[in-house]
């Protein structure tokens, strides 16, 4: 983040103001231009500069293959495992390598439209999704995340579309039906959200406690409704007698802020377990927490609202 130059001036006369910020305006030029090997030293490090000091990377530079004679196939190993590593523009860098030598256009523009998402680049990653969906009609993580892109963006309608093609492609892809339950939750479809999260559920029973491992479709969970949303997933555990699962669910809702039990009342297979002893522990859990957490300030969409988070991505 930019530091406005004001910063720097409190308590200095106008004019002398004036030739400091003139001096500084003039000074973000020079570190605007390419850096010389020399100049190093003298600019302040970027994050990515930063972590390429780290002995993690020193540890990864002594292994990495030669852009310039390793297969695409190698390349393309090693962009995998720096962007599961959390070095992503590093991944992407040996991603275009492999492009440059060969490797597949598509599986390589779906992977950096993801290292994009990974960095919160939403409009660039869905450049690279739209590029290859016009290359391969028939991706469906490519269509996924595209959906993934639009959802995050703000665009919801285009997401259910594209969702809807990427399941129509593939429709025994958990995440798919995950990603459309949200966007269904997001326009109001309480019903055609709950049969997607059925359908997750039913093809993997932890797709929504999955990690993310630099897979190839994005999952994407909206900070928004988040304690209605685990509430839904809870009744579907509740339904599949999934009872461990459907507790740490009703907590997530709980520390969001849902009264769970009171909503327990009013849900057939629930409404057993609204006195259970682990309900109240649960519940006087996300008390305390939501007592006790400090408040902060974030970062707000235009409409208000909190931006969704970053996709995690999954493997197919």
């Amino acid at each position: 983040m930019r530091m406005p130059v004001t910063a720097y001036l409190s308590g200095i006369p106008v004019r002398a103001a004036f030739a400091l910020a003139t001096a500084l305006l003039a000074f973000s030029l020079v570190l605007a231009a390419p850096r010389s090997a020399g100049s190093q030293d003298l600019i302040p490090s970027t994050a990515r500069d930063r972590m390429h000091q780290s002995d993690e990377w020193q540890e990864i530079q002594r292994h990495l293959p030669d852009p310039a004679t390793a297969s695409p196939q190698a390349l393309e190993q090693q962009a995998d495992i720096l962007r599961a590593r959390r070095f992503p523009e590093d991944a992407m860098d040996f991603y275009k390598y492999a492009l440059d030598r060969g490797g597949n256009p598509p599986a390589l523009l779906n992977k950096l439209g993801l290292a994009e998402l990974e960095m919160h680049n939403v409009q660039l990653a869905r450049v690279y999704f739209q590029r290859v969906v016009k290359m391969d009609r028939k991706n469906a993580a490519a269509w996924n995340n595209l959906g993934a892109s639009e959802f995050i963006d703000g665009r919801n309608p285009s997401a259910l579309s594209d969702y809807k093609r990427a399941i129509k492609l593939s429709r025994h892809n958990a995440v798919f039906h995950a990603n459309l339950a949200n966007a269904y939750f997001e326009s109001k479809n309480d019903r055609g959200a709950r049969r997607e999260i059925a359908t997750a559920l039913e093809l993997d029973p932890h797709v929504f406690e999955a990690e993310g491992n630099g897979g190839t479709s994005a999952h994407v969970l909206s900070a928004r409704d988040q304690a209605r949303f685990s509430f839904e997933m809870a009744r579907m555990y509740a339904r599949s007698s999934m009872t461990d699962e459907m507790f740490r669910a009703l907590g997530r809702a709980a520390e969001a802020g849902m009264d769970v039990q009171r909503e327990m009342e009013h849900d057939p297979v629930l409404a057993k377990f609204e006195m259970d002893q682990r309900v109240v522990v649960l519940v006087r859990n996300a008390q305390i927490l939501r007592a006790t957490r400090t408040p902060t300030i974030s970062a707000t969409s235009p409409s208000g609202s909190s931006p969704a988070p970053a996709p995690k991505p999954l493997s197919e």
